[in-house]
């Protein structure tokens, strides 16, 4: 099996699931100053070429900031925003 075909994890036929950014130079660091990118695809996958950028990344309530680094890639989006809240059991202070 390809690389690549066992990284992104999907049909041959339909591609990988990417974000078309446009403007977004494919093989150069991104510029200082780079606007945040707003998206709702938790389920697209992170390409090299994504590695410096910063997404806001919507987990259902809110936009959640991601900063893209080298182990990121391959790796859905989605991965990085938790949608549920950390559940905790609170111990009462009278026993």
């Amino acid at each position: 099996m390809r690389p690549t075909v066992a990284l992104l994890k999907r049909s041959v036929w339909k591609g990988p699931n990417i974000l078309p950014i446009a403007g977004l130079p494919s093989k150069l660091p991104p510029p200082p100053n780079t606007p945040m990118i707003r998206t709702q695809q938790r389920a697209a996958t992170i390409l090299p070429n994504f590695v410096g950028l910063k997404f806001a990344v919507h987990n259902g309530k809110l936009y959640q900031e991601v900063v893209v680094t080298e182990e990121m890639v391959g790796r859905k989006l989605g991965e990085f925003v938790p949608t549920r809240k950390r559940f905790s059991y609170k111990m009462s202070k009278n026993k």
